[in-house]
Formats: C-alpha cells, sequence, structure tokens
C-alpha cells in the first residue's frame, strides 16, 4: 500500500501487542500498527480503516492523523464525536508515494 516497507513498524506493533488487522471475506484487507498519533494504519477502504479505529481500546497519544481530503472517513470521525483539534500540513523530503487505499498517517515515519 505504501510502495515500501514498513516491516519494522509492522514488528514492534506486532512485538508490543498493539497490532491489529482488519479482514474482508476471510482475506486481510488492512492493519494498524496502533491507532494515535505516533502509529499509522492503512486499509483497501475506507470501511476497514473505520472498523480499524472503531474497534480500538484507545487512541494512543494525543489523537489521531485524519487526511481531511478523504471526505467520507473525516466526516466519520466527525459523526462519532471526534473533533479536528489541529490541522496539520503533510509533508515529505525525497519521492512519496500516496498509499493505495485509505490511510491514518504517522508523525513519525
Amino acid at each position: 500500500m505504501h510502495g515500501h516497507t514498513r516491516a519494522g513498524e509492522i514488528e514492534d506493533g506486532v512485538r508490543d501487542k498493539t497490532a491489529t488487522v482488519v479482514e474482508h471475506l476471510g482475506r486481510v484487507t488492512g492493519y494498524a500498527t496502533n491507532i494515535g498519533f505516533f502509529f499509522h494504519a492503512v486499509s483497501e477502504t475506507n470501511d476497514g480503516t473505520k472498523a480499524l479505529i472503531g474497534a480500538a481500546k484507545e487512541i494512543a497519544g494525543p489523537g489521531i492523523l485524519v487526511p481531511t481530503r478523504n471526505h467520507d472517513l473525516f466526516t466519520w470521525c466527525l459523526n462519532h464525536n471526534m473533533k479536528l483539534v489541529q490541522q496539520m500540513t503533510l509533508m515529505t523530503v525525497g519521492l512519496y508515494c500516496e498509499p493505495m487505499g485509505t490511510y491514518l498517517p504517522s508523525v513519525l515515519y
């Protein structure tokens, strides 16, 4: 989904028992290293990302980063009592590949 490996972060999530997956029709269609500011999540669909957020026991850290250009996911969050606290801009160094599917970015990577 990212166009590059995130294996180290996934291994950390598995080791720390914070990683989760979402399945559809018996196939893994997304994962989260955790739900929070310093973690990332990806899914093939918005429904998968919503399931990852909804299944989280808590939000780790000060909140989550939701790309506001993903109107469906952003409004779903607002409709589920989440609040926009701070608008941020995604910035990268070097080549950036937009993940295929939906995602919650991390501030770390």
